[in-house]
């Protein structure tokens, strides 16, 4: 099975391709194709852009596609950025640019208040008609300040309480291991090799009748 990772966010890539490399799968990016469609997130829900994104590029490659939208949600301000976490600052903006606007935004909110909670849908899209919907999702705090050098997003802002430590303080193995796309890419595998063994055993009923 060849499966395309539809995002050309190279963070993203790498942490997809860190929890889905040692499966009997042939992992594709767009780097593999030429001309691939932009595919705007016009969606109103993270599962909504996901689906765009994997539907628009399975059609595109004729191949699976896998397709991921994640968003911060904080809870002192009613659930945002959430489905705009990528472009909270503005469109063409850095993770730098997100991260100082979400601290502006929570000046002078003591850190009880200061919730939030990182949530990520995957929707593997087959091609055939059928798709998966996968939700990961991982509780924190934000904090008052950014440190650390890992990760990318808002991981320097995100303290992960059961580690005492923020997503940017984190080995890629270790985010992996709790993080919302972590979480979700768990259940991704599972459907995959779920795929994978129906496939093998239709291949072999096939066989069995001639």
């Amino acid at each position: 099975m060849q499966l395309v990772i539809a995002t050309k966010n190279r963070d993203k890539v790498r942490e997809i391709k860190d929890l889905l490399d040692d499966l009997p799968v042939t992992i594709l990016t767009m780097d593999d194709f030429l001309d691939l469609p932009d595919v705007a997130e016009t969606g109103e829900t993270l599962e909504a852009n996901a689906a765009l994104k994997a539907g628009a590029i399975s059609q595109f490659t004729g191949l699976p596609a896998l397709a991921d939208d994640s968003g911060l949600e904080v809870d002192a301000l009613g659930g945002a950025p959430g489905v705009y976490s990528s472009r909270y600052a503005g469109e063409g903006c850095t993770y730098e640019d997100n991260n100082r606007k979400l601290l502006k935004e929570l000046e002078g909110v003591p850190q009880e208040k200061r919730t939030a909670r990182f949530r990520c849908v995957i929707v593997i899209d087959w091609g055939d008609g059928e798709r998966e919907t996968i939700e990961g999702s991982a509780e924190g705090i934000i904090a008052e300040d950014v440190i650390g050098h890992e990760g990318f997003g808002y991981d320097p802002v995100f303290i992960y309480p059961q580690a005492n430590m923020r997503f940017s303080q984190m080995t890629l193995e270790e985010k992996n291991r709790v993080s919302h796309r972590g979480l979700a890419l768990q259940g991704a595998r599972y459907a995959i090799r779920e795929r994978l063994k129906a496939k093998s055993q239709s291949a072999h009923d096939d066989g069995g009748d001639e």
